[in-house]
C-alpha cells in the first residue's frame, strides 16, 4: 500500500469504518449506506452554495467542492462521502473544450471522430500532477473535516468518456461511438487508452490526497453487449483502474443497464460491484459466484413513493443483499434532483436500525 503516512487508511481513521470493511468483504454491526449523487441538486444548501457558479468551476474550486461533498454527510449521517465532481472534469483538466450546459449535460467544442482527432487529443498529453492540484486540495480539505468517515474517489470509466467525446455530448444510443469502435478499432483503442490514462490519473490524485476507496462509473456501458464490452472496453477500464492498483484501496465499479456485464466489469480489477435497480441483488450475487461485495440498489423512482412502499422496498433490498459476502446499501442510480432530502435521512435511519 503506497499511500502517504497521513492517509486515513494508514493512520487508522477509516480502516475500521463500516464502509471500508464492507468493501473488504466483511460484515459489521452497522450496515453501511450512502447515495450516488447525494451531494447535489436535492439539497437546498447545495443550491445556495452553488448559486452563480458554473458546474465545472464549482468542481475545481477546492473549498466549494469540499463543502458540497460534506453537506450530505452532515445532513443524512451516511457512512461515506463521495467527492463532488463530474465525469468530464479530467477532460477539462487535460485541455479538452468541454462545458456543462444546464438541462443538457456535457457538450464538447467539437466531436472526436477520426484518427487525426484522436492524435490531437493525445498531443494534449497525460494529466500532470500540477493540473490536478485543485482536485487534490479539495480532497485534502474534505478528508480533514470527515474524521472517521471515509471519502470515496470518483471518476468516469473510459467508455463513457470516449462516448461523450465521439458523440460531442449526451446521446441516447451512442451510435457514433459504437460505429467507431467497429469501423476503426485501432483508433478506438487509442482513444480509450488516452481516456483511461486521463481518468486513471484523476482517480489516483484523489486517492493519494486521502480518499479511502475509489468508484469507476460507466454511465453508458449499458448500451453494449457482452462481447463488445469484453473486446473493446474492458481493456481500457482495466488500464484506468491500474493507475491505483499499487495503492491498495478498494475499487468499486458501477454502470447502469449493465446486468449482463457484471462479471466482466468485476474482472477488469474491481473489488466491489455496484448493481443498478434493474436486477435483484440475490441474482447479481448468483451471477458473480457469491464472492463479490455488492453495492446497491434501491430504485430511485421509489424515493417519491409513499413511505410504506419505500420502506418495504428498502427492507427487500437489504434482505436480498444479505446473500452477498458484504453489502453497501445505495441507490440503483443517482438521487433525482426533486427528491425530498428528509426521505434520504429516513432511509439511512431505517438501514442503520436493521
Amino acid at each position: 500500500m503506497n499511500l502517504p503516512s497521513s492517509h486515513p487508511l494508514v493512520d487508522g481513521r477509516t480502516t475500521h469504518s463500516s464502509l471500508v470493511r464492507a468493501y473488504s468483504g466483511e460484515r459489521s454491526d452497522r450496515l453501511p449506506v450512502w447515495f450516488m449523487r447525494q451531494a447535489g441538486r436535492s439539497l437546498p444548501e447545495y443550491r445556495a452554495a452553488r448559486e452563480g457558479t458554473a458546474m465545472l468551476d464549482a468542481c475545481l474550486t477546492p473549498s466549494l467542492a469540499s463543502e458540497i461533498t460534506l453537506q450530505p454527510v452532515r445532513r443524512h449521517d451516511v457512512d461515506a462521502a463521495i467527492f463532488f465532481s463530474d465525469i468530464v472534469v479530467p477532460l477539462k483538466l487535460a485541455g479538452v473544450d468541454v462545458e456543462i450546459k444546464p438541462g443538457v449535460g456535457p457538450v464538447m467544442g467539437s466531436a472526436v471522430r477520426t484518427k487525426d482527432d484522436v492524435a490531437r487529443l493525445r498531443d494534449l498529453g497525460p494529466l500532470a500532477p500540477e493540473s490536478l492540484a485543485a482536485v487534490s486540495d479539495g480532497v485534502a480539505l474534505t478528508v480533514a473535516a470527515l474524521g472517521g468517515t471515509p471519502l470515496i474517489g470518483f471518476a468516469g470509466a473510459p467508455f463513457t468518456l470516449a462516448a461523450y467525446l465521439v458523440e460531442g455530448g449526451p446521446s441516447r444510443d451512442h451510435l457514433a461511438a459504437r460505429t467507431l469502435m467497429h469501423s476503426d478499432p485501432v483508433t478506438w483503442a487509442e482513444l480509450t487508452d488516452w481516456a483511461a490514462d486521463v481518468t486513471g490519473a484523476f482517480l489516483r490524485a484523489q486517492v493519494l490526497a486521502g480518499a479511502s476507496a475509489a468508484q469507476l462509473f460507466d454511465s453508458w456501458a449499458g448500451s453494449l453487449g457482452l462481447s463488445d464490452y469484453t473486446a473493446h472496453v474492458a481493456p481500457a477500464s482495466a488500464r484506468a483502474l491500474g493507475h491505483i492498483a499499487d495503492l491498495g484501496v478498494k475499487k468499486v465499479h458501477f454502470g447502469t443497464g449493465t446486468s449482463e456485464l457484471l462479471g466482466a466489469m468485476r474482472d477488469v480489477g474491481a473489488d466491489v460491484i455496484g448493481v443498478d435497480y434493474r436486477l435483484h441483488l440475490d441474482e447479481a450475487n448468483r451471477r458473480l459466484g457469491g464472492t463479490t461485495p455488492l453495492q446497491g440498489n434501491i430504485d430511485p423512482a421509489l424515493l417519491a413513493a409513499p413511505w410504506p412502499v419505500l420502506e418495504a422496498h428498502v427492507r427487500d433490498v437489504v434482505a436480498r443483499g444479505s446473500s452477498a459476502p458484504a453489502h453497501v446499501v445505495n441507490l440503483g442510480h443517482g438521487v433525482p434532483p426533486e427528491t425530498d432530502p428528509t426521505v434520504l435521512t429516513r432511509i439511512v435511519e431505517l438501514v442503520h436500525g436493521l
